[in-house]
């Protein structure tokens, strides 16, 4: 995939070579199906031998494009979203006595592997996944999720009824810079990484407190802060108590276990990262607490530990221990529900929202990013809009329309110099949230091969028009 993104530029390069040809269109065309797999829209190429190419537009629908087509392909090998969790995908975290995992990680484009790569767990066992700068996530948001576990529990007994002794998760992740700790830590929080783990373990507690004032102790959650060294992929848990409590100074470095394990047997790792947890749960001083934490809870905690250790080791085999890029190296962002195709280190910024005035934060940190590596290069920022809807729910998917084109609209506006400059290139999609459905383009003008009919029945894309109808 990032190859396939980062030959865009050398194709457009030889593209613009060609624009006062005679058959200009047709060669343009020819060149992008060979180099890139699909055609750019004929609107931005009439008259370029008169007025020339607008190369920014260019490039923007050629990455768009690139992601749907990217997107389609992985459908194509039975990927299915994360929507629809088996038993044996979830047997794991109700072992562990939890019967829903709700994750936050920072927006940064370099933790966009994180629960299949760094953490190394199943896709389809985490039910709610949503990315906010600097971790902060909505408190707010993060109680509605909740309050729809819960339901589906009462309701529909989904994973598990009331009567199982099960708690719901939430985990925020923030993250750090080794190599370089003061300039390519978390943009959110100054590149300081003690304020990024403070800030994310304030908005755990603001959560917890939220639930417990609203529904009662006994509806009462578990918490889990994990910090991510983004240039070894190196995690840090910090470990609660037996209360369920945590701090940021009682904690286990998994590059430090990794230097006690490697080369070990795995019953010995294990043995080692059981003892990890004991000791970290009876020191004394500023991380002290109520002792180990509950049973589950440790299970989870050396698992992931565990999981980690083999991302460290693939780490340490590939790139010599540290990624080369330990810097921000996104190539667009994704904004609204995002895709969960893509789940590859540094691919995009992620900004979850559901309005823009709520994502402000998100949004101006990922502009910021952005244009530091491409408006700075000439290139514009690329943003891609993505809502899910629910099929099942009449009207969903008009509402959903309505509002990728209203989020649109409001991030044009709020950042309208890069507009007018030509430098902000947005695209539009919607699917359904059932397993393998199909990206559906909302502005078929942008789209590569544009076609009147609702249905390209060689790729599955299916075109909306202005009236929202396909």
């Amino acid at each position: 995939m990032r190859g396939r993104l980062a030959a865009i530029p050398g194709v457009l390069q030889r593209l613009a070579a060609e624009q006062h040809s005679v058959d200009f269109v047709e060669k343009v065309q020819e060149l992008c199906r060979r180099e890139l797999g699909f055609e750019l829209p004929e609107s931005l190429l009439r008259g370029a031998w008169i007025a020339g190419l607008d190369m920014r537009a260019v490039y923007g629908a050629a990455m768009l494009a690139t992601l749907r087509s990217i997107a389609e392909q992985v459908h194509a090998t039975g990927f299915t979203n994360g929507r629809d969790p088996d038993e044996t995908a979830v047997s794991f975290f109700l072992d562990c006595g939890y019967h829903a995992v709700d994750i936050s990680p920072c927006s940064d484009g370099r933790l966009k592997g994180l629960i299949r790569y760094i953490l190394r767990l199943p896709d389809e066992a985490i039910r709610y996944r949503n990315a906010y700068a600097g971790a902060l996530f909505d408190v707010e948001a993060s109680v509605g999720r909740w309050i729809e576990a819960e339901l589906s529990r009462f309701r529909e007994w989904r994973p598990v009824g009331p009567e199982a002794e099960s708690r719901y998760l939430k985990i925020a992740v923030y993250h750090w810079s080794s190599s370089d700790p003061l300039h390519m830590g978390c943009a959110a929080h100054g590149s300081n990484r003690r304020r990024a783990a403070a800030g994310a373990l304030s908005r755990l507690r603001e959560f917890r407190e939220a639930i417990q004032n609203q529904f009662c102790c006994g509806a009462s959650v578990d918490l889990l802060l994990v910090g991510v060294d983004t240039d070894t992929d190196a995690i840090t848990v910090h470990v609660p108590d037996a209360d369920g409590e945590l701090s940021l100074h009682r904690s286990i470095d998994n590059m430090d276990l990794y230097g006690q394990t490697v080369g070990d047997d795995p019953n010995a790792a294990y043995l080692k990262v059981y003892e990890a947890l004991r000791v970290v749960s009876e020191q004394e001083g500023w991380g002290s607490g109520n002792g180990q934490p509950t049973e589950g809870m440790r299970r989870l905690v050396a698992t992931l530990l565990v999981n980690n250790l083999s991302q460290i080791d693939y780490v340490c085999a590939a790139h010599g221990g540290r990624y080369a890029d330990v810097g921000h190296a996104e190539h667009f962002i994704s904004v609204g529900d995002g895709f969960e195709e893509f789940q590859l280190r540094n691919i995009a910024y992620y900004a979850h929202l559901q309005t823009l005035e709520e994502g402000t934060p998100d949004m101006d940190v990922g502009i910021r990013i952005l244009e530091s590596l491409n408006v700075s290069r000439g290139l514009p920022v690329v943003v891609a809009v993505h809502f899910r809807y629910d099929r099942r729910v009449p009207g969903s998917r008009d509402r959903t329309i309505a509002k990728c084109r209203r989020v649109t609209d409001a991030i044009r506006a709020r950042y309208a110099e890069l507009a007018r400059r030509g430098l902000l290139v947005c695209g539009m999609t919607v699917q359904d949230q059932a397993a393998g459905s199909p990206l559906e383009v909302v502005d078929c003008e942008t789209a590569p091969a544009a076609r009147p009919a609702a249905v390209d029945d060689t790729s599955g894309r299916i075109c909306v028009d202005e009236g929202g109808k396909p």
